[in-house]
């Protein structure tokens, strides 16, 4: 231990006053030194305080002037506001119709049985009975449902049975699943795209692309709905722009965001161009996929499948499982490097309870389905097929979709320019049809907060297990 001696008999009197006693010679002096909006600021200051201190006004919330009869009477007349306002009764997005039962081939619509061209699955995974056996088998062994987020406690092995088996079915290294098909996409590509950064999205997108494009905050470029020409216009302006600085296009980062099959189309994106245009101008590959997932390709893996490309060409593809499969929830596949990172930075997989078990299960074995009945997308292609040709034989429509999509989306062959009065045209088309035992449905859009309002449509889904028999019966 280090002591310190103080000889207190030396200590002057001089040395105590200049250094421990308080000096107002030293004040002044310090005051005339100091700049004038120094002293300006510090006199401010010191009346806001006095000001605080002693001249503000405290009210007192408990006093009132009304009486307690008043106070009762004002509480009785009193009505909340509704916390939504009330939908009109034409408002074309109310709930008129009611289903119920399984939405098969058939479906129950205001208990009056329907031909279904409706639904969105495909392949008839909901009311498989494998699938539903392995779901109450989820059911008996997890309960029902996660009550916690993946990485807090939501995760159990069943999840990481069905990552692995995505990554496998897709030929990837690595897949993340999410709790709900939206979030997806959604929390996908701003976990990636930030301020800065540069997309090429095809304006034909559907609404949750949208709204992680929207959340990514990047520069947003769209191009013509499946138009490369355009969309390299787009890139050699961005490779001009990147010539003029090229500190700044060192760290911007660029991406392309497609659809395999599109959902506001129904067509099919030119993916071997896209992977050309990659390529050449240095550009990462995002495909959403959730309508191509289990549909397109011999074995249903997708667009890459279909178009025999290399799925190491794509660096991140989205789904959901909501369509083909038949369950909830979606996922992402690509490179381990490219997924992990979502593991810490997507939204809606880091904020959101974890996917239920019981429907981890049941897009387990329907993906086990997919994989060995390749014979349910052959017939499925078939039939989509077939029915895409007769729908073309009828006048006053024009079908936009791809052959081989099982969604067409059909439109007017002659517009007189108003979009109401097509929807309306529609609308009744709709209602004829299910007047006469088919369900079908017109494509409906939020239009303020759409990119681009597509044109007024009809769309027909077309289900593997629908005989054709009554595809012709419906034409007819």
């Amino acid at each position: 231990m280090t002591m310190v001696w103080i000889d207190l008999e030396n200590l002057s009197v001089d040395y105590l006053r200049n250094n421990f006693l308080f000096n107002p010679t030293d004040i002044i002096d310090g005051l005339a030194s100091a700049p004038a909006y120094h002293l300006i600021f510090e006199a401010l200051l010191l009346i806001w305080i006095v000001k605080l201190l002693f001249f503000t006004k405290t009210f007192n919330l408990a006093k009132s002037d009304l009486t307690e009869k008043e106070k009762h009477a004002l509480i009785e007349e009193w009505q909340p506001e509704p916390l939504i306002p009330e939908v009109e009764e034409e408002n074309p997005f109310g709930f008129k119709n009611k289903f119920t039962g399984i939405p098969g081939p058939t479906v129950c619509i205001n208990g009056k049985e329907h031909i279904n061209l409706t639904s969105l699955n495909f392949l008839n995974m909901i009311g498989n009975k494998e699938v539903e056996a392995s779901a109450i088998d989820a059911v008996r062994k997890y309960g029902v449902g996660s009550c916690g987020p993946r990485g807090f406690y939501g995760t159990n092995s069943i999840h990481l049975e069905l990552e692995e088996n995505l990554a496998k079915f897709m030929n990837c290294e690595e897949a993340i699943l999410y709790a709900y098909g939206f979030s997806t996409v959604a929390s996908a590509i701003p976990a990636y795209a930030k301020r800065g950064d540069v997309l090429f999205v095809d304006e034909g997108v559907c609404f949750p692309v949208q709204k992680g494009v929207e959340a990514s905050r990047s520069c947003v470029k769209y191009f013509k709905h499946n138009d490369m020409s355009d969309l390299e216009r787009l890139l050699k302006e961005q490779a001009a722009e990147d010539l003029k600085n090229p500190r700044k296009a060192k760290v911007t980062r660029r991406f392309f965001i497609v659809e395999g099959v599109y959902l506001n189309y129904g067509d099919i994106c030119p993916l071997p161009k896209l992977i050309e245009l990659k390529y050449k101008y240095k550009v990462r590959l995002f495909i959403e996929e959730s309508l191509s997932f289990g549909v397109l390709g011999d074995t249903g893996r997708g667009i890459t499948q279909h178009f025999n490309c290399n799925m190491e060409d794509v660096d991140m593809v989205c789904a959901n499982l909501e369509y083909a499969v038949g369950s909830i929830g979606g996922f992402c596949c690509g490179r381990s490097f490219v997924i992990d990172h979502q593991r810490l930075s997507g939204l809606g997989y880091c904020f959101s309870a974890s996917l239920p078990p019981l429907l981890a299960a049941g897009a387990i074995t329907a993906l086990g389905i997919i994989d060995s009945s390749g014979d349910k997308l052959e017939n499925l292609r078939s039939k989509a097929s077939s029915f895409h040709q007769m729908l073309e034989s009828i006048s006053g429509v024009c079908v936009i979709s791809d052959e081989i999509s099982p969604v067409k989306h059909l439109m007017l062959s002659k517009t007189n320019g108003d979009i109401n009065g097509d929807r309306l045209l529609l609308q009744k088309i709709v209602e004829y049809c299910m007047q006469n035992g088919v369900a079908v449905t017109q494509a409906q859009y939020i239009d303020q907060f759409e990119y681009k309002v597509p044109r007024p449509r009809q769309v027909p889904c077309i289900l593997c297990h629908i005989q054709c028999k009554l595809l012709l019966l419906l034409i007819d």
